[in-house]
């Protein structure tokens, strides 16, 4: 079967020669919607943010960090899962054996941690995800997953996710739940907090966190 090709502008790469590792981040969304997402989309522009001030750093250890832009905005019942998969497919391609940490916020936790089995996939670090109740674990079996959330967050649940943690456990995934404290949903406030626990945990998944 072919493989599925991602649209030109659908990743905003922050690429470094020799890379050792690769961070896909994954944006939020909505619950249903079928509008494209574009330049002008919160959730996008809120992951733009995040890659320009953490993908320096991850350059310095030798990582490469790719966004990608949903076809559209809403999960819709799984549709940015598609994308995701065809944009690990093309880290394949391009890096072949190169292992990837996939960094999601709110919707793209979700979806990181369904298409976590694909085979580059090291682990995941989902930021404030939305994980409802009764979410499927399985792809995340023999992987690692870090999730951190705050206590304010009132769109998405940090009961659920902690109760997700504990079923990935269940099925042999390496689950943390990590406290942020009390800040909301969007990584408005304490907004370096986020940057550097995505930047942690992303090194400590790649086994990068004493690299000099």
């Amino acid at each position: 079967m072919t493989a599925r090709a991602l649209p030109d502008d659908a990743l905003t790469r922050h690429d470094v020669t020799d890379p050792v590792g690769l961070v896909l981040m994954l944006h939020g969304g909505k619950e249903r919607s079928e509008a494209p997402v574009d330049g002008r989309s919160a959730s996008w522009r809120r992951s733009a943010a995040m890659q320009r001030s953490v993908a320096p750093e991850l350059a310095e250890r030798g990582l490469s960090t790719w966004l990608l832009r949903y076809a559209v905005r809403g999960w819709n019942g799984g549709a940015p899962v598609a994308d995701a998969r065809a944009a690990l497919d093309q880290v394949a391609r391009t890096h072949p054996g190169l292992p990837v940490v996939l960094l999601g916020h709110s919707m793209g936790g979700r979806t990181a941690a369904h298409v976590a089995d694909h085979d580059v996939v090291a682990g995941v670090v989902a930021l404030a995800p939305w994980f409802p109740p009764g979410e499927p674990v399985r792809a995340l079996a023999g992987k690692r997953l870090l999730a951190a959330h705050g206590s304010r967050d009132k769109i998405t649940s940090p009961r659920a996710t902690r109760a997700y943690v504990e079923r990935a456990r269940e099925v042999g995934a390496d689950a943390e739940f990590r406290d942020m404290g009390p800040v909301g949903h969007y990584m408005f406030r304490r907004a370096a907090a986020w940057n550097a626990a995505a930047v942690e945990g992303c090194l400590d998944l790649l086994q990068l966190s004493d690299r000099r």
